[in-house]
């Protein structure tokens, strides 16, 4: 039994930070129907600039915060000038533009950065650990899954309880309706796209510590929050964060009780299942279109 909670504990930390990936994958689908291809590409440009701005001695607040703004600042305007003109093309392309930016931005660090891992400072230690009876969790895994609620709350009250809030559940529901009633539909999605890119970002800083810094280092993350979010349904966020907490300790207990080697195919599994027997998601509603 304690070894089923070890697995589920560790299981946890990472569910945490693929429902922060899962979060910005739906915030992004609900209000833009995009599935952004980008999204790990962006969070990793954060970490970069969190990692140089540490490197050149700012506080580490300070560089943390330049990370999650500059994600923010780089997500905003993407949408504005590549993905708006391109709203009303169609699925693929839309799928294609955000890959074509993925690419880009995967070269970008590449050439500023190199292909060289790099050790992300922390505050943080994975090597201290924390004793619960007979379950033992790292300073690192308990702090990650601190921040991640955190951010998961801090989410839901902005979007619950703020004017910006309320205009970007009524830009998803109806954006012609909601531009009608002076709601400034542009505005609301560039600032969608910023929170998003933070999400990302966030989840990234957690991650880099543990994984190690490079430029593909968020593309299995990625996956992994994509799938919690198909998992809980691309149109519920809190479904994203059930997908993401399900998907870690589901990974976790496989990894212990069947076999690590198979762990990175689990999510894809998943998305086949899920797909197949229930394509709204755990949380999500069904879609259905009048004909």
């Amino acid at each position: 039994m304690s070894l089923l909670l070890q697995y589920v504990a560790n299981g946890l930390a990472a569910g945490s930070l693929y429902a922060l990936v899962a979060l910005g994958v739906v915030l992004l689908y609900r209000s833009s129907r995009v599935l952004n291809f980008a999204h790990g590409d962006l969070a990793t440009l954060g970490v970069f600039v969190a990692f140089t701005a540490l490197a050149r001695g700012w506080p580490y607040p300070v560089a943390l915060g330049a990370g999650l703004v500059g994600t923010a600042l780089v997500s905003a305007a993407f949408y504005r000038l590549l993905i708006k003109p391109v709203r009303q093309a169609t699925a693929l392309s839309l799928v294609i533009t955000t890959l074509g930016f993925a690419l880009l931005l995967s070269g970008l660090m590449v050439w500023i950065w190199g292909t060289d891992t790099k050790v992300f400072p922390f505050p943080l230690s994975e090597v201290r650990v924390y004793r619960l009876g007979g379950v033992v969790v790292s300073e690192l895994s308990a702090g990650s899954l601190a921040v991640g609620l955190l951010l998961v709350a801090a989410l839901s009250l902005v979007v619950q309880k703020t004017r910006l809030g309320l205009a970007m559940r009524a830009v998803a529901q109806n954006p012609v309706a909601a531009q009608l009633l002076g709601v400034p539909a542009g505005r609301v999605l560039a600032a969608t796209w910023a929170v998003a890119g933070g999400l990302g970002a966030a989840a990234g800083m957690l991650l880099a510590p543990a994984v190690l810094l490079d430029p593909f280092m968020m593309l299995d993350p990625f996956l992994k929050g994509f799938a919690a979010a198909v998992l809980g349904g691309m149109d519920s966020l809190p479904g994203a964060v059930l997908g993401g907490v399900v998907l870690g300790v589901a990974e976790s207990v496989f990894a212990g009780y069947v076999s690590v080697k198979y762990k990175a195919t689990l999510a894809f599994v998943v998305i086949v299942a899920v797909l197949l027997a229930k394509p709204e998601g755990l949380l999500g509603r069904p879609f259905h279109r009048r004909v």
